[in-house]
């Protein structure tokens, strides 16, 4: 017996691709809540391998991670591929969760991947200043 279609759950993560990759095979399009753009998406659980826990400690919204240059050219997947590009800078877990577009813990998790693997480093200040504490907030306020 076969079931009918189901509609893409809410709680799947749009994948940031380019339109030019569209296979007219692949699942069905994800229709944002705002009415905005059609995407396919990957679970959170499809991005970490299923776990919830990043493989480094003490990875917090503030940690600012660096990827090296040699990282670029490293067979990753295509969210650490994403965040290895997006960290030739030093960026901060929120912003990759941002960038990424998915929930916090699972750009810790990526991140986690990345720094237990040499692609990245880690940085966590010890104390920050008021205006990094507001780009987070804001960072966070935009997922």
């Amino acid at each position: 017996m076969t079931e009918p279609h189901r509609l893409p759950d809410r709680r799947m993560i749009a994948l940031n691709r380019p339109a030019a990759w569209s296979d007219p095979r692949a699942a069905p399009p994800h229709q944002h809540a705002d009415g905005g753009g059609d995407e396919p998406v990957v679970r959170p659980f499809l991005m970490t391998g299923g776990r919830t826990a990043p493989l480094v400690d003490g990875l917090r919204i503030e940690t600012l991670v660096h990827a090296r240059p040699a990282a670029l050219s490293a067979p990753l997947r295509f969210e650490q591929q994403t965040v290895v590009r997006l960290c030739q800078q030093p960026r901060s877990v929120a912003e990759i969760a941002a960038a990424l577009d998915v929930p916090v813990g699972v750009a810790r998790i990526v991140v986690g991947d990345l720094v237990a693997a040499g692609h990245a480093t880690a940085q966590t200040a010890d104390e920050l200043s008021t205006a990094a504490i507001e780009r987070i907030r804001d960072l966070v306020r935009a997922l």
